[in-house]
């Protein structure tokens, strides 16, 4: 077990703040398309969509990770990671975000 806390995991990570702050920025749907579609290749665009999929097929339940992995096409070691980072890690990032959305009218 390591001893690292989550605040020394995150001195050794980039500084996500200028870019926290350009996706604030970003107003619509076609807007947030248009700056990730720059910003990103086109496989580290298929990456994170995979792996967003993945966390809500995971968020849904009901699947086992040799499902999601089939529908989704990411690894099961992608599905594991995934939901490592939903259940255990402290940032619960990818749970805010699920709940946001579930909770936002459409």
């Amino acid at each position: 077990m390591s001893d690292e806390t989550p605040d020394d995991r995150r001195s050794t990570q980039p500084d996500l703040g200028p870019l926290c702050s350009a996706l604030r920025a970003i107003r619509t749907e076609a807007e947030g398309e248009r700056f990730l579609r720059d910003l990103l290749t086109p496989g580290e665009m298929k990456t994170l969509t995979e792996r967003w999929r993945v966390a809500g097929l995971l968020a849904e339940g009901g699947h086992s990770y040799r499902e999601i992995s089939e529908m989704t096409g990411a690894s099961t070691t992608t599905v594991t990671r995934v939901s490592r980072f939903l259940t255990q890690e402290p940032w619960q990032g990818y749970r805010l975000v699920l709940n946001r959305l579930k909770d936002s009218p459409s």
